[in-house]
């Protein structure tokens, strides 16, 4: 259906130019848009009765009714204030007008329902192509799905409406919402520097959800595609990365995250839950991965041995602690777990042993919803 404040955009035009009052109603014989107040209350079963009867148009009590019609089925009628026959023209535009926003509307909601289902897998192939025919969608082009998700919002507006008008000059973008916080853009990539293009779009819609009061805000990006059929793998890419910036620590800072970027995280987040878990008994088989990280200073030493390269030096400075203190921890750890993480085969096996606790604790509810 056209929103309401479209309707009402349009009819507060055309008064300014014709002078005439005008209402939109529903087949239902509820104003829905009005340019007097007096338009807002009028006698239903006179409407009810023009929209039952089998006239196109009609004058009631000096105002003109005019039928917009979808399929040979009343979906809207105009009223207008005036009995000449300048009204009735006026009349006739207006109702013109409302039928060629209707069906532009009907498209666009048919073109979104259809990429939604094809998102989530709802149709056979030979569907798709029939269908992506009659709603004029290319079938071969190049294509990315962002999937974004905020916190919460600070302003009344939701989500969908801000992207909608972020991308209101892109007719070639899709936006689907699911959730007053969550939405799907299916965006056609024409630059030959595909990458460049996703990253600076991208960055694009994360700033203006910011500068809209957003909280929280994440873009995560799947794969390209040129075959129409193939979005709802770029798709699940994306939520993916999404996902696994939820588990892995080091995309906590990420506001934009890239499917083909997420390196070894990816990898992890891909291995059956089962053989996670083997890995970590046979790697920390003296005591389990959380009651080493919950002892003293263990995890802060460990987090920042790793995050100053292996350098005892370096991580000895950010902790304000004496290089031989952080050798003896460091020693301690491994008397605990059998690994020498100042060598660097250890150093990884022990990275790569966290990373995988985390995910066996935070995959299995994050897959489940």
């Amino acid at each position: 259906m056209i929103s309401n404040q479209i309707l009402q955009s349009s009819i507060e035009n055309l008064k300014s130019i014709t002078k005439y009052d005008f209402a939109i109603l529903e087949k239902t014989g509820r104003t829905v848009a009005a340019t007097s107040s007096e338009l807002l209350i009028l006698n239903v079963s006179n409407i009810l009765d023009f929209i039952s009867s089998s006239a196109e148009s009609q004058l009631i009590q000096g105002n003109q009714y005019f039928k917009v019609f979808d399929n040979g089925i009343p979906e809207y009628v105009i009223l207008l204030k005036g009995e000449d026959e300048d009204a009735y023209r006026m009349g006739k535009i207006l109702a013109f007008h409302v039928y060629t926003l209707f069906v532009a509307y009907k498209e666009k909601h048919d073109k979104d329902n259809f990429i939604k289902n094809l998102l989530l897998d709802n149709l056979l192939l030979i569907d798709i192509y029939s269908r992506a025919r009659k709603l004029s969608i290319e079938i071969v082009l190049k294509r990315v799905v962002l999937l974004i998700e905020t916190a919460s919002s600070k302003s009344e507006t939701s989500l969908l409406m801000i992207l909608c008008s972020i991308l209101k000059a892109d007719e070639e973008t899709f936006v689907i919402g699911i959730s007053d916080n969550t939405a799907i853009l299916v965006k056609e990539l024409k630059e030959a520097d595909e990458n460049q293009e996703i990253e600076t779009f991208s960055n694009n819609v994360y700033k203006k959800l910011e500068d809209s009061f957003f909280d929280d805000i994440r873009v995560a990006t799947g794969s390209v595609v040129t075959e129409l059929s193939h979005i709802s793998l770029s798709y699940k890419e994306a939520k993916m990365a999404m996902d696994i910036c939820k588990i892995f620590s080091e995309c906590d800072s990420k506001h934009v995250i890239y499917y083909n970027k997420l390196g070894i995280s990816r990898l992890i987040y891909q291995i059956p839950e089962s053989i996670c878990k083997i890995f970590i008994k046979e790697i920390i088989n003296k005591t389990t991965m959380d009651e080493l990280l919950s002892k003293d200073n263990v995890a802060v030493t460990i987090n920042s041995f790793f995050e100053n390269n292996l350098s005892i030096s370096e991580a000895a400075r950010s902790l304000n602690i004496h290089r031989n203190t952080l050798v003896y921890r460091l020693d301690k750890i491994q008397n605990m777990t059998g690994l020498d993480i100042k060598v660097f085969e250890n150093a990884v096996i022990f990275k790569i042993a966290i990373m995988v606790n985390r995910y066996i604790k935070l995959a299995s509810s994050l897959k489940a919803f």
